[in-house]
């Protein structure tokens, strides 16, 4: 287990839910489809109908600053977009 990170709560993914019913997950790299169906069913009691990957990879950053350039790397991350049973949905907010 321990294959979801966290949920993806971004503007965009905002909208995608409201519209689609579809949910997103930053994900271990090393995760399979069916193994963050099995997670997302079980720790939030849904049923998933289908799981979308996709990996994003890491890009070179720099910035100019009065000390001079400043160089650095943004991390490399896999995304899952889960599409769940009309009728189910989840709730990020609930113990907040």
């Amino acid at each position: 287990m321990g294959y979801i990170i966290k949920p993806l709560v971004t503007e965009k993914m905002t909208g995608i839910t409201e519209k689609q019913n579809k949910f997103g997950f930053i994900v271990r790299p090393d995760a399979n489809k069916i193994e963050i169906k099995k997670e997302v069913e079980e720790l939030y009691n849904v049923t998933v109908t289908a799981v979308n990957t996709c990996i994003y990879a890491g890009k070179n950053k720099s910035r100019y600053t009065r000390s001079g350039l400043i160089k650095g790397r943004t991390n490399a991350f896999k995304k899952a977009i889960v599409t769940l049973k009309e009728g189910d949905t989840i709730d990020f907010y609930r113990n907040i």
